[in-house]
């Protein structure tokens, strides 16, 4: 088999980890490799990832038959676009018991999709039970456990195995207190060719922002070649 694209998939049980900066974060990084791609919000409330990025987010659910039709069908299309999606924390245990219900994931790869689960961790016991549950239900899929440094130190990293053949822990590196007032407030694109006079960013405040962004892209890129290497290795050994 050899896949044709990803569906990266955002998630953790706590509010506030960080899974929707995350995800703004992933379609700065498919914008800056000329990917196509599309990005899923199922969240709820404030500082969303469709009020960040207003038009280029479809805003989804899973609360009835027909949205749940709609993004899973959009998540498995063999269309050549990579997939996102920021899965708030109230619609966590929704979203998976679905893809369960449904083989979501075995149907992704079926279609040569590559499903990548990226949960942000923490020391907390609701999280490593959620982590511990996804890795018990979805055993094909890769999952990837991220260490945001601006939650504290990682020494609970024990508790989050890796899981799939291209998995291991992603760096989501601490943002400098001066940055987040800049990004935190939506809308808000990185990709803004115009950014630091739009926003209003002092020259050494973009020049760090660039250098963080930069840190970011250099872990979605060796993930990317690992979910390549992976693919490489299973269709060598069929």
């Amino acid at each position: 088999m050899t896949f044709l694209n990803t569906v990266t998939i955002v998630a953790s049980p706590r509010a506030r980890a960080g899974k929707t900066l995350l995800a703004r974060l992933l379609v700065d990084y498919h914008r800056q490799e000329n990917r196509a791609f599309q990005a899923f919000d199922l969240n709820t409330g404030e500082d969303s990832l469709a009020q960040f990025l207003p038009g280029e987010v479809t805003v989804a659910g899973v609360a009835n038959v027909q949205s749940q039709m709609a993004l899973f069908d959009s998540l498995v299309s063999a269309d050549d676009v990579a997939k996102i999606v920021d899965v708030g924390h109230e619609g966590f245990e929704s979203f998976f018991g679905l893809a369960q219900k449904i083989g979501f994931f075995d149907e992704a790869r079926k279609r040569s999709i590559a499903p990548v689960i990226l949960f942000i961790i923490s020391a907390d016991r609701a999280s490593t039970d959620a982590y511990a549950s996804l890795r018990r239900r979805f055993p094909g899929a890769t999952l990837a456990p991220v260490h945001n440094e601006m939650l504290g130190p990682g020494q609970h990293r024990d508790k989050y195995p890796t899981s799939g053949a291209a998995a291991a822990l992603v760096r989501f590196p601490a943002l400098a207190p001066g940055l987040r007032k800049f990004i935190e407030k939506p809308p808000f694109s990185f990709s803004d060719r115009d950014l630091a006079n739009a926003k209003s960013i002092p020259l050494d405040v973009h020049i760090e922002l660039q250098r963080w962004l930069r840190k970011m892209h250099i872990e979605f890129r060796e993930l990317d070649l690992r979910v390549l290497l992976a693919d490489l290795q299973s269709s060598l050994r069929l």
